[in-house]
């Protein structure tokens, strides 16, 4: 343990597997007490125990992040036990796959809701926290928030919108001097148990899929949500004391065409 988060605590939402579990491991290697929150509660406390059976501190609740007086009850229960919310990591997400003649609008809505709303509103109840004391919000987006892709429209839209949302928050905590920094990180195709099953429901094409996915990644392979957690981890800390606004893009080199 090298102690780069010593003394902070965090609160990572989606975190019963793939990232979120990995930063809240790798935060938890790092000092900080976290707050392990997922709608599958038996998953987060798992991951919580885990953590603390490895000598770290964590707990878990649920936490639905569409629901915003479950957000107010979260928030404030980390409040009255650690009088403190150094870092918010917006992780949890869905990804429901379909073109522009075959989303539907309950897709849509569903998606907007958990990857916009949930981001919105945990953004907005940790800001409230945050002001008097600072700390770094960190909202996980995509390169989907930064390029198109032909069957994930709903996607895209909800990822893009994190990516500036993050900005304007970033832009309204430096005006009023709130010390709060507020930064992006984009993935791109990451080994996680949403992309898994996502190729593994394709049947057959799953495979021609995932080698078109692969060629299309000039480091020639999918990263690992240690990937994506370490590059939270220097967000969290002081290491970017100086990044506001800022997208972090861990993708293999994928966006760089």
């Amino acid at each position: 343990m090298n102690g780069r988060l010593e003394g902070k605590v965090a609160l990572v939402t989606g975190s019963a597997t793939g990232i979120g579990e990995a930063v809240c491991r790798r935060f938890a290697e790092e000092g900080a007490a976290v707050m392990v929150t997922d709608r599958d509660t038996g998953g987060a406390i798992a991951v919580a125990d885990s953590i603390v059976m490895s000598g770290g501190r964590a707990e878990a609740m649920s936490l639905d992040v569409t629901d915003v007086e479950r957000w107010s009850v979260v928030m404030d229960t980390v409040m009255a036990s650690y009088q403190a919310v150094n870092i918010l990591v917006n992780n949890a997400g869905i990804g429901i796959m379909g073109s522009i003649e075959d989303c539907t609008l309950q897709d849509w809505r569903q998606t907007q809701a958990v990857n916009g709303e949930g981001v919105f509103l945990g953004a907005k109840m940790a800001v409230e926290r945050m002001k008097l004391h600072g700390g770094s919000i960190i909202n996980i987006s995509s390169v989907q928030g930064m390029v198109g892709d032909a069957n994930a429209p709903a996607y895209n839209f909800s990822k893009g919108g994190v990516r500036v949302l993050t900005k304007s928050v970033a832009l309204h905590c430096a005006a009023l001097g709130y010390s709060i920094r507020v930064n992006s990180v984009h993935p791109g195709y990451i080994g996680t148990r949403m992309v898994e099953e996502g190729l593994e429901a394709l049947g057959d094409e799953g495979a021609n899929v995932r080698a078109g996915l692969l060629a299309g990644i000039p480091m020639g392979k999918f990263g690992e949500p240690s990937d994506v957690a370490d590059g939270c981890l220097f967000l969290a800390s002081e290491e970017s004391k100086y990044m506001t606004g800022s997208e972090l893009v861990i993708d293999g080199g994928y966006t760089c065409r």
